[in-house]
């Protein structure tokens, strides 16, 4: 492989001839070794929409030469397209800032820019009036604001839409309810299933208030939040520019100090995300319940059939969708305990686990979005009511007695209940044997027994 040298402010590096990074990029790869995963391509993108906004602002107000603003505008534009993706190569795990992630951006941005420009510098040109303590945890703000409207709430908004479209469907499905895993009162299937559109919808209001969370942006407070350096209209010229251009509410951190020592906002957008996982759990294991068997369980409902489920056990299929479901949930749960672990790695002036906390913030938005997608797509609109299974476990439910309490009374309708329990009968049947003892009519009777009047819609 040929190569160049080039010299930064420690000395010669040796990099690949054909890079558009610098020596400081070649520094991070060569210390961080760590786990070959660079940080998500979002982090990339929005870095560069912040130097685009940044050269813009600094342009305006007389600090870059208009032909070094626009050639720098291009650059970061077509890093924003994707076109240099395999030029961000530096390690999550590299130093607790992200500095070295900020210089590999400013140095990939300045050597394109250069070759329309002569000499655009990566910290004199790119980096005007910022630092890597208020660019990173900016991008950071940038990029998940930017998932969370584009990925994750449309994904929720269209899960609760198909929940609630079979809710309708299934209104008339009476069956058994369940608490404790336990046999309870009738429901309707199109309850329980309005019940999960609700939490689906609550989710994406979580959603909303995560993506709100991160709307102060701490940029303009360079190393420690005095602003040292930094135009006194970078600030506000730069994130009124970032709020124009992802057409979304962002505004200058009210105190710098807050936003860049501490990453609160982060630790609270996670907060949400982790509630929303948890809703997602019960719902992708309530459907998995419901429809397990298919003969010999609950098989209330039938799921898509979307894959063989066994190598050794032909016909079978498997909950698929809502087992990976669940499974990105426990993801996100354990990414709860890191970004809340980064969150606390705050010491005096800075946050020295941003990279960390941006790759599982981003990872979470991520699997949530399409999670939740896949799941609304292939499992829910596929769903059917097994309507003669979910009739046979009302009729064979010894909690039907509990509407036989206003006329009969607590204790012998607990005596009722043991009785259809070791004599294997039905409620109904015996009932209907024990008129006179219970001292009930049978027009009564069937009005107590009335499914669908116990189910209150």
């Amino acid at each position: 492989m040929s190569t160049r040298i080039e010299r930064d402010s420690m000395g010669e590096m040796q990099l690949p001839a054909d890079s558009l990074y610098g020596a400081s990029t070649q520094r991070a790869i060569d210390n961080f070794p760590i786990s070959g995963k660079p940080l998500p391509l979002e982090i990339i993108h929005a870095y560069a929409l912040i130097k685009k906004s940044a050269a813009e602002s600094n342009g305006k107000l007389g600090l870059l030469e208009e032909s070094a603003a626009q050639a720098i505008i291009r650059a970061a534009d077509a890093i924003i397209a994707g076109n240099h993706d395999d030029q961000f190569p530096v390690d999550i795990y590299q130093t607790g800032s992200g500095t070295s992630t900020n210089m590999n951006v400013n140095e990939v941005i300045a050597r394109l820019a250069s070759q329309e420009v002569p000499d655009i510098h990566p910290n004199d040109h790119v980096n005007l009036g910022q630092s890597s303590n208020d660019t990173f945890p900016c991008a950071i703000h940038v990029a998940s604001a930017m998932a969370i409207r584009r990925a994750l709430i449309p994904s929720l908004d269209g899960l609760a839409e198909a929940l609630e479209h079979k809710a309708t469907e299934f209104h008339e499905v009476l069956k058994i309810g369940r608490t404790h895993l336990m046999d309870a009162t009738p429901i309707r299937l199109g309850q329980e299933f309005s019940g999960w559109s609700r939490q689906a919808e609550l989710a994406s209001a979580r959603a909303g208030k995560a993506l709100d969370a991160l709307m102060e942006l701490p940029l303009g407070g360079t190393a420690v939040g005095t602003g040292l350096n930094a135009h006194p209209s970078f600030a506000a010229e730069t994130i009124a520019r970032l709020a124009e251009e992802t057409q979304l509410p962002f505004c200058e951190a009210q105190n710098h100090f807050e936003a860049q020592s501490a990453k609160d906002a982060c630790v609270e957008a996670h907060g949400h995300l982790n509630t929303i996982a948890i809703s997602l759990h019960k719902i992708a294991s309530d459907i998995r319940l419901l429809a397990s068997g298919p003969r010999c369980s609950l098989g209330e409902i039938t799921l898509p059939a979307l894959q063989p489920g066994s190598s050794i056990m032909p016909g079978k299929t498997n909950p698929v969708l809502a087992e990976a479901l669940t499974m990105v949930a426990a993801r996100v749960i354990g990414n709860q305990a890191t970004v809340s672990w980064c969150g606390a790695g705050g010491f005096l002036e800075l946050n020295v686990s941003m990279p960390l906390l941006a790759a599982c913030l981003l990872e979470s938005i991520q699997l949530l979005a399409h999670a939740s997608d896949a799941f609304q797509k292939n499992c829910v609109r596929g769903i059917k009511a097994n309507e003669a299974r979910c009739r046979e476990l009302v009729d064979q439910s010894m909690a039907m007695v509990t509407s036989l309490v206003p006329y009969i009374g607590y204790d012998r309708a607990a005596s009722l209940a043991k009785d259809a329990m070791l004599s294997g009968r039905t409620i109904r049947e015996l009932c209907n044997e024990r008129l006179d003892e219970l001292n009930i009519t049978r027009s009564d009777l069937e009005n107590a027994l009335d499914a669908a009047k116990m189910t209150g819609g």
